[in-house]
């Protein structure tokens, strides 16, 4: 055993220069490493930052300009229940990429395309209000409309949270840019 020992050790001063070598090449490298690596992500960002960003505009238009399944572009009035936006959603973008105000006429709809116009009675009191379609839901079964919470005052459902409500379209955007009146058209005008 003293023999395999000795043997081994004596081994060892012959591998050390070796491996001496070996060590230093990769510390070398290891030194290049970093520096390569900062300069690979500065070509990188600059190659993201010369990159032109899609229009949000456009992406808009076009989303708002392609036929959405399930719209109603008819102008009839429905009837279901009403809710409002809670504080959580104030200042959070909207479907139309608008921040949320709770003072002003916005609304909510499934169905109703973006840019409706829209008288929304409630049925229990007879308060209406006009909102403006800019955002998308509720997605509560049963409830067909959010309003913000000046419009929810206005109406009288902020005390419950919710109402039976009728809503009328006045004017409903078409697909080729047109407007169409709604039912809710005509009681504007009386």
């Amino acid at each position: 055993m003293k023999d395999d020992l000795h043997t081994t050790e004596n081994r060892l001063p012959a591998l050390l220069p070796g491996l001496e070598r070996v060590r230093r090449k990769t510390h070398k490298r290891r030194g290049l490493r970093p520096l390569l690596l900062l300069a690979l992500s500065c070509c990188v960002s600059t190659a993201l930052a010369e990159q032109k960003p899609a229009s949000t505009d456009a992406t808009q238009a076009s989303a708002q300009a392609a036929p959405h399944t399930g719209l109603d572009r008819s102008g009839k009035p429905r009837k279901g229940k009403a809710s409002y936006y809670g504080r959580e959603f104030y200042s959070k973008k909207m479907a139309d990429g608008t921040p949320m105000n709770p003072q002003s006429n916005v609304a909510a709809s499934k169905t109703l395309p973006l840019g409706t116009k829209a008288r929304v009675t409630n049925l229990e009191n007879g308060n209406n209000a006009v909102v403006d379609i800019r955002d998308r839901g509720p997605y509560v079964k049963g409830r067909i409309v959010d309003v913000s919470p000046t419009t929810a005052d206005k109406l009288g459902l902020k005390e419950n949270g919710t109402a039976p409500v009728e809503v009328k379209p006045i004017a409903v955007p078409q697909p080729d840019g047109s407007v169409k009146p709604g039912a809710g058209a005509a009681e504007t005008k009386q």
